[in-house]
């Protein structure tokens, strides 16, 4: 399969985005992420991917809990914020509504749709991103809503380039 033909097919999926954030050590990270997914049923258990050049990757490998925020369209400039900012350079909490979980783990007040997770392994299989697969704790949501999606963010430049998430061995 060509390059091409992969990149085209990954833009016509179209995936959602969501943004999620952990704490480890005092320090909360967060970041938008388009790679996640539901890995099991029962138990309930989900996965994202983390870039390996991104600050909550970092703090993910040392952190026990995640939130997975899923956005609506409401939250373009949400979204972009996390994308565009990195957390090795600011707090990007400093200006946000949020409430801590029981497990310290920042959530975003003005997001209706989440899940709090605990990390149940880290897959690094070479690429420039890790799997965190994780076990559902809690979750909560407003009801159906329409998925904020990686084609809505338009032209993002992203707080970490794509030569910054080179393949670590």
């Amino acid at each position: 399969m060509s390059s091409k033909a992969f990149t085209s097919l990954m833009g016509s999926v179209n995936s959602a985005v969501v943004v999620v954030t952990t704490v480890a050590d005092d320090v909360r990270a967060g970041c938008l992420v388009g790679y996640h997914s539901q890995s099991s049923i029962s138990p309930q258990q989900y996965c994202f991917w983390l870039s390996k050049a991104n600050h909550t990757y970092r703090a993910g490998l040392l952190a026990t809990h995640f939130a997975v925020h899923f956005l609506t369209a409401d939250h373009l400039t949400l979204a972009k914020h996390f994308a565009t900012r990195s957390g090795d350079d600011i707090d990007k909490f400093a200006d946000l509504n949020i409430e801590l979980h029981e497990h310290g783990v920042p959530l975003l007040s003005d997001c209706l749709h989440r899940m709090v997770l605990e990390r149940l392994a880290i897959v690094d299989d070479g690429g420039d991103h890790v799997c965190v697969t994780a076990q559902v704790v809690d979750s909560e949501s407003a009801g159906k809503f329409t998925p904020l999606r990686i084609a809505d963010l338009g032209k993002v430049a992203p707080a970490h380039g794509s030569d910054e998430r080179a393949v670590h061995p």
